[in-house]
């Protein structure tokens, strides 16, 4: 008899997601992290159309409108120079992760999950399967979900190593002073910002979000970056805090898990690597491992979770393979001077972008409309290189 059905560790969307979808099944589940709840977490903050439809799926309600900011005015750069401005499309929403996840960690919490918050793990022993926490104590599942993000612990167990060091992501972020109107104030991208990369500026009643991220193995100068940043947006280095975190930019795992542990959100890889963005493919596979997890134990093959779990994220993988051409056009060198010009010159792809980030259009069918782009882009490509000779 184990303890658990299902152990998750990691109490982030990801986490709370697949404990609060477990619980609902009707699984004995545990909840664990090293943190307690409300706590504080290196993220933009920024709530896409695709997370919040995710969320609000998730929870069977509304999120209370104290958590949410809508913001829907768009300002986009590259090196400085402006790309153009956008209103009127659909929204991102500016949250706090503190309340954010503490909300979706409640939500699990109260659909039965038990709370091993605040208590941080010592060792997973992926084939018992077993967790040991730096108490002593130590604890049962039938299944493990690792929801820990890109410094898992729980992929550190199977895989000797959390993640590729020659394609993960870095970025670092600020806490700066609110924009004096933050209502009326732009969300602000930087395309180039960081080499593979790109600056944002997230604007909050309570503070505004600054940060810088890009792959780590082209910024070893990131910190220098970072500064320029700032200065470039005016913010006092002396009054904020930097801090950093890893983001694995579209590195998905070919395998979310091995044997009785399944892998979600940032610990298998599942950020957008355009944007960064892992909160919607964090709730998403999050919720799908919980309910593989009870479909296998309700057939008594706990066995067969894992590869339930891997087929329902198909269409994740699909769009983030997908993102990652894009993710070329986009920062490589090849390709980007075009991309840029584009971007300057095409209200309907600046749309396109913002509707993609709501979820009312898939990679897939951005993918289509850049690839038939190409020779343009190409075009503008060499005429931006060389228009300085020709001056």
């Amino acid at each position: 008899m184990h303890d658990y059905d299902l152990l998750v560790i990691g109490a982030g969307p990801a986490g709370a997601a697949a404990a609060l979808a477990a619980a609902r099944a009707g699984l004995r589940v545990a909840l664990a992290d090293r943190h307690a709840f409300p706590r504080n977490k290196l993220c933009g903050g920024g709530v896409t159309g695709r997370a919040r439809a995710e969320a609000m799926a998730l929870l069977g309600r509304p999120l209370p409108p104290s958590l949410l900011e809508p913001r829907g005015r768009f300002a986009f750069y590259a090196g400085g120079a402006a790309l153009g401005e956008i209103k009127g499309v659909p929204p991102v929403w500016m949250t706090t992760r503190m309340g954010f996840d503490a909300h979706l960690v409640e939500a699990a919490l109260a659909a039965g999950a038990a709370d091993h918050t605040g208590r941080p793990v010592a060792e997973v022993e992926p084939d018992a399967p077993a967790v040991r926490f730096r108490d002593g104590d130590r604890l049962t599942a039938r299944l493990i979900v690792g929801a820990d993000g890109a410094n898992s612990v729980v992929a550190r167990a199977l895989y000797g190593i959390p993640f590729d060091p020659a394609r993960i992501g870095f970025a670092l972020e600020v806490e700066a002073p609110p924009p004096d109107a933050p209502e009326d104030a732009p969300v602000r991208i930087d395309f180039g910002a960081a080499d593979w990369g790109y600056g944002w500026s997230f604007p909050k009643s309570g503070s505004t979000t600054v940060g810088v991220g890009g792959l780590h193995a082209r910024n070893p100068a990131m910190k220098t970056a970072m500064r320029a940043y700032m200065d470039l947006l005016d913010v006092d280095s002396a009054r904020v805090k930097v801090q950093g975190a890893f983001v694995p930019f579209g590195e998905v795992r070919r395998k979310p898990g091995r044997g009785a542990v399944l892998l979600t959100g940032d610990a298998a890889g599942l950020v957008d690597p355009v944007t960064g963005e892992g909160i919607a493919y964090a709730l998403a596979s999050g919720r799908m491992a919980g309910e593989a997890a009870a479909r296998a134990l309700a057939e008594g093959r706990p066995e067969t979770a894992l590869g339930q779990y891997h087929r329902a994220l198909k269409p994740i993988r699909r769009s983030l393979g997908q993102a990652r051409l894009l993710q070329h056009v986009i920062h490589g060198s090849a390709l980007r001077d075009g991309f840029l010009s584009a971007f300057r010159r095409s209200g309907r792809l600046r749309y396109d972008y913002m509707r993609m980030l709501a979820g009312e259009m898939e990679y897939g069918d951005i993918a289509l409309r850049t690839v038939r782009r190409l020779p343009a882009l190409a075009s503008r490509a060499l005429a931006a290189r060389l228009s300085p000779a020709r001056g």
